[in-house]
């Protein structure tokens, strides 16, 4: 579908919440992508499913073709190669945002992410503007998981809270709603990072925005199929990152403190 006009009609929306579209983004996951969107679309039959492939070698793109072809309700978007996580979703975000869906969602292609887990996800932005699928809150689990990544998403988790300010216990977890009104109040434009860091910085635009975020819990586990996107370079992009932007909010409130402190001694 990448050439040509995609002219079927919109679904007609999942109750309270609107059009939704599920963001997949895939790269050499032609042993997951199948039984994800199967499960997607059982779990939540209203909502429509959008594979943005990076140009995998392995085929990935070919299949979701497959699955487009026989469910209205998957599209698929081809990218010309591998560009990064947040640059995929920033893809589907726009995407879904010209054809006027309602809501975003955010789904890893490798299972870490339960479908079963939507329809919570998709209640709760009934009256929020950003849902995040939180493994660290109350009610949540994480399956076979090593102890090496349990520690670093919770230390990452804690010092990306304490030094952005964010008030959520997963800045990092990547199965999230987006109401489409939410994501046009944040500065897009600006997001620069991938990967890990993706989510942090999307968590620190929706925070300073103002929108109202709720997480809920989920179950997580490990891919079965495949091998992890995870690598140390991007573990290393999101501290520097994360350590870049909690400078810059610093000297951003000091700025606002002085430029107070000026106008109460004028004249």
């Amino acid at each position: 579908m990448s050439g040509a006009i995609d002219t079927r009609a919109p679904g007609p929306g999942h109750p309270g919440v609107g059009r939704v579209l599920v963001v997949i983004p895939t790269y050499n996951e032609a042993d997951n992508v199948t039984d994800v969107v199967a499960r997607v679309r059982q779990a939540a039959p209203a909502v429509e499913v959008l594979v943005v492939d990076d140009n995998s070698p392995d085929g990935t793109g070919t299949i979701a073709d497959a699955l487009a072809d026989t469910d209205d309700q998957v599209r698929v978007l081809h990218r010309p190669g591998k560009e990064g996580l947040g640059a995929a979703y920033l893809a589907g975000f726009a995407w879904a945002r010209e054809r006027g869906y309602d809501a975003v969602v955010e789904m890893d292609a490798d299972g870490s992410h339960a479908p079963e887990d939507l329809p919570a996800l998709l209640a709760a932005a009934r009256d929020a503007d950003v849902v995040i699928g939180s493994r660290w809150t109350r009610g949540a689990r994480v399956v076979n998981w090593p102890l090496r990544r349990l520690l670093l998403s919770r230390c990452g988790n804690l010092y990306a809270r304490l030094a952005l300010g964010v008030p959520v216990s997963d800045a990092t977890g990547g199965y999230r709603v987006y109401r489409t009104a939410a994501l046009a109040a944040l500065d897009l434009a600006s997001v620069c990072s991938q990967g890990y860091s993706f989510q942090v910085e999307l968590s620190r635009l929706a925070h300073r925005a103002g929108v109202r975020i709720v997480e809920v819990p989920i179950t997580f586990a490990e891919r079965e199929h495949g091998d992890s996107k995870m690598s140390p370079m991007i573990v290393a992009e999101a501290l520097w990152r994360i350590t870049g932007w909690a400078v810059q909010d610093r000297r951003h409130v000091v700025r606002n403190r002085r430029a107070r402190d000026a106008r109460a001694r004028w004249p």
